[in-house]
């Protein structure tokens, strides 16, 4: 992505903002313990604890039929702070391995893991790699990442580890001075996607199909052409994500339009469509998407600068990205990160520098239920969900 509030040619950082209490009440996602019943019920209590005391009840019922608020082992779920020791590292790049393995990316350089919930992390970060911005990372397990750094020409690399991050190979280091990568996203552990600002009138493809070890440029015949100033935004890996085998989405902003881009056949031939959140500026546009199976997809966004208003900061599509419709009731302010909870087919949190919010109603209305400051969110299917940020930030749902 480019910078934000720089010229075109340069990083994009979102200003710094406020730190939140030690730990909040914002519950999230669902354990995988078992199948529909099991999963169902889990779902519901976080989401009874996500919601302000007032309503925790009305959700939990809403949540699961019963007419009392529910809990996880006598608890209500919150976010709750992980000490990493880097209070100068902004951590945009997160990937969430299960409950207790998580890997983050970020500034300076710093990758950072831990397997056992965020009670100890390992700085694993690549040597030599102290100048880069890594702003977005993918792991496959407790051993195997690929992650990427940003920036104009060879400031854009991807380094893969298989040992923990023991030691790393660079995989890709960019050559070319109108390219600037931005995001990257993986459809299975062999096949994945990066992308670059447009160069030459077209976003750039990146494509691996031996879990990144190896990248290649695919051919641009089958992307459209970018709008004038149109660019991605590296706030959170996740201007580009993917859901099954084949489905791919691009997130853009920039430009007079907001767009989104589709593709099913991993990233050679591409479909745009309009969002209806902010754009007509370089701060502006969708900065993270989500999408819980190839036809039903979030886009957050707006202005990240804190003194801009951010009215349409959300929006939602129901058949693959060809239409977006904004939400009826979004986030107050500018969101640069989404996921769906695990095992539910209407609850999601959206996350940015002033707060939290939850969706219970698949995106159509949005409500704040956590003031902390965090730049990316992501969740596994076994209950394991994390946010990171700046000042070193990372927590973990907990209960």
């Amino acid at each position: 992505m480019r910078p934000l509030g720089k010229t075109r040619r340069t990083v994009r950082t979102v200003p710094p903002a406020k730190t939140a209490p030690k730990t909040s009440r914002i519950g999230r996602e669902t354990p995988r313990i078992g199948r529909a019943a099991v999963a169902g019920a889990a779902c519901a209590a976080v989401l009874a604890a996500l919601a302000a005391p007032a309503r925790a009840t009305d959700l939990a019922t809403a949540a699961n039929g019963s007419g009392a608020p529910v809990t996880v082992n006598g608890h209500a779920p919150a976010w709750a702070l992980k000490d990493t020791g880097k209070p100068a590292v902004r951590f945009r790049g997160l990937s969430a391995v299960d409950r207790k393995t998580a890997w983050v990316s970020g500034s300076q350089g710093t990758v950072l893991r831990t397997a056992d919930g965020g009670r100890t992390w390992r700085d694993v970060s690549p040597p030599g790699a102290a100048e880069l911005q890594f702003r977005d990372i993918e792991a496959f397990d407790a051993r195997r990442a690929v992650v990427l750094a940003i920036g104009e020409g060879e400031a854009s690399r991807v380094y893969r580890t298989d040992d923990g991050g023991a030691t790393w190979t660079e995989s890709f280091r960019n050559t070319d001075a109108r390219a600037f990568y931005d995001c990257m996203t993986f459809f299975d552990r062999r096949h994945g996607l990066a992308m670059s600002d447009p160069v030459d009138g077209k976003f750039r493809i990146l494509s691996t199909s031996d879990g990144g070890r190896s990248w290649t440029v695919l051919p641009d015949r089958g992307m459209p052409p970018a709008l004038e100033g149109e660019a991605g935004f590296a706030a959170g890996g996740q201007c580009l994500v993917s859901a099954g085998s084949r489905d791919v989405w691009l997130a853009t902003g920039g430009a007079a339009r907001a767009r989104v881009m589709h593709s099913s056949d991993r990233g050679r031939t591409w479909t745009v469509a309009d969002a209806p959140i902010p754009a007509g500026d370089p701060a502006r546009g969708v900065f993270a998407l989500a999408f819980r199976d190839r036809a039903h997809g979030l886009a957050v966004g707006g202005d990240y600068r804190p003194d801009q208003a951010s009215p349409r900061s959300a929006a939602t599509t129901a058949d693959a990205g060809r239409t977006w419709r904004p939400a009826a009731a979004p986030p107050p302010a500018y969101r640069s990160g989404v996921a769906w909870l695990p095992h539910s087919r209407a609850a999601a949190l959206a996350v940015g520098p002033t707060g939290t919010d939850l969706t219970t109603d698949a995106g159509r209305t949005w409500r704040t239920v956590d003031t902390g400051s965090y730049d990316t969110v992501d969740c596994a299917p076994d209950r394991g969900c994390w946010a990171s940020g700046e000042q070193g930030r990372v927590a973990r749902l907990e209960s």
